[in-house]
């Protein structure tokens, strides 16, 4: 796991005693806050130094108390405001402390008073001075999520937050306490590991698609029991074929995540980055499984035959590919020999590295001017080296648009057999190594350059190639060293 500045912990104050010394905005905002958690908040600040919110928050809860009998007035949350400054005697019973101070002295002071009353302490604003602190918030309670940058940039916080709110939908709060008032009797229809999962699993599809409908609950406790039945009829996990993309984690889709989250077991690929599967589920086991040209390897045997016992075994097995798995990633041979041990199997697509790479150059594949259609094509056979079977005098049309897949090694092979079958050597053509990965590196010029390009470029990260008249004007923005430019290249050599 990648080290944390804080840790995120959920702390319950529901019917606690918290202490706040101070009576400004900040410190108000920090009052409603706690009130919300279930605490009652005394707050120690003359009544002359309270500011406008924090003086309206008082009068309010105060009305709210005297509206109600003695005994319940006396346990809820609320304000109880001490007409004083904070001393040190204060902090007895309290869960939490927070001072809302001036100076840096007031501060110190404050902080080791808490200390040593062994009360977690947050002086606000006065990060020196803080145990603990509090993140941006997206309220759905039960469901609460907060979101810290450890005070490098609150901002940021915030804009996070709203992203959030927007993906979250208004029924989620509900759905939240139907899975509160459910979960005991659902444990005890339901075994724990894949029974229990399944069903929360298929619980959450419906949170994220619909809102929840009358008498909802109990029809959920009925079918908790029809869910175990499947499950122990099956006897057998599945394996589902995920798309990673070309590295970067935002360029997964929903449905990639959900499977990662869902995961017993992840197989992935050499090229998968530290990003995607961070989003996996904690508890998931990771097993590489990578096959890299030139390097050590997993046989593909090897895998199928894993990826058959895990799923015999009742495990849930994502097979986790970089890119799209139906392009060049062997899924056929995959899904053949767990189709025939009768496996179930599900693929989720992913982003090609083809596409990825054109979105990285601002190119279209198929732009109405330069290329009437686009194809794929593998740069290595079996054994390393360029397939025998490819038609180099189609492949050597300029108006079509074609992406060699693992052709680093093969780039001046690839360019003499383009320009002995008659491609023009100005063809325009461009290299991409480590597509959306801090490593990336671009080059564009004329077909002709291009294999002293891919020496510069070099062979141990993996590579695309684009050929055609799409790749004109290319946008090489990351600068490689001593490598020409799209537009220059092309018109030196032609």
């Amino acid at each position: 796991m990648e080290p944390l500045a804080k840790l995120p912990v959920f702390f319950g104050l529901d019917g606690k005693r918290v202490v706040l010394a101070g009576g400004s905005d900040g410190a108000a905002w920090k009052a409603e806050l706690l009130i919300a958690c279930g605490a009652t908040v005394h707050v120690f600040c003359p009544a002359d130094h309270l500011g406008e919110v924090m003086r309206g928050l008082i009068e309010t809860h105060a009305a709210e108390r005297a509206a109600r009998p003695a005994e319940e007035a006396a346990v809820r949350p609320g304000i109880v405001h001490h007409d004083h400054p904070w001393h040190v005697g204060i902090f007895g019973t309290a869960a939490l402390a927070l001072g809302d101070c001036e100076t840096d002295e007031e501060a110190k002071a404050f902080y080791c008073a808490a200390r040593a009353a062994g009360v977690p302490v947050n002086v606000i604003d006065k990060p020196a001075f803080c145990q603990f602190q509090f993140g941006s918030i997206v309220n759905r309670s039960p469901v609460v999520i907060a979101i810290s940058t450890d005070g490098a940039a609150p901002i940021l916080a915030q804009a996070i937050r709203r992203r959030i709110e927007t993906l979250l939908p208004p029924a989620l709060k509900p759905w939240a306490e139907i899975a509160q008032s459910i979960r005991e009797a659902i444990n005890a229809r339901l075994n724990p590991g894949t029974e229990r999962r399944s069903f929360w699993e298929r619980f959450v599809d419906r949170v994220f698609r619909e809102a929840p409908a009358d008498g909802i609950a109990e029809q959920l406790v009925k079918d908790a029991e029809s869910i175990a039945q499947a499950v122990e009829a099956s006897g057998e996990g599945r394996v589902t074929l995920v798309g990673a993309g070309p590295g970067d984690a935002e360029l997964l889709t929903l449905k990639a995540v959900r499977a990662l989250q869902a995961a017993d077991v992840i197989l992935f690929d050499d090229l998968v980055s530290a990003d995607v599967l961070e989003l996996a589920r904690r508890e998931a086991k990771r097993m590489l499984v990578g096959k890299r040209g030139g390097r050590e390897s997993c046989k593909q045997e090897d895998i199928n035959a894993t990826m058959i016992a895990l799923a015999r075994s009742g495990k849930r097995v994502v097979r986790l590919k970089s890119g799209d798995p139906m392009i060049f990633g062997r899924a056929g041979e995959e899904i053949e020999s767990l189709e025939r041990e009768g496996i179930p199997v599900e693929i989720v697509p992913g982003v090609t590295a083809a596409t990825a790479m054109a979105a990285r150059l601002g190119v279209s594949l198929t732009h109405r001017d330069h290329a009437q259609s686009v194809r794929f094509v593998t740069g290595h056979s079996r054994k390393g080296e360029l397939p025998a079977d490819l038609d180099w005098a189609k492949l050597a049309d300029a108006s079509v648009t074609t992406v060699f897949y693992m052709g680093g090694r093969t780039a001046g092979a690839i360019a003499v057999k383009l320009t002995g079958h008659g491609m023009s050597p100005s063809t325009p053509a461009v290299i991409v190594s480590s597509i959306a990965r801090a490593e990336e590196r671009r080059w564009a010029g004329p077909l002709s350059a291009m294999p002293d390009a891919m020496a510069e470029i070099g062979y141990d990260n993996p590579v695309l190639l684009g050929i055609g008249d799409a790749f004109i004007k290319a946008k090489v923005e990351t600068e490689t060293s001593n490598l020409p430019d799209t537009e220059s290249a092309v018109a030196r050599a032609g």
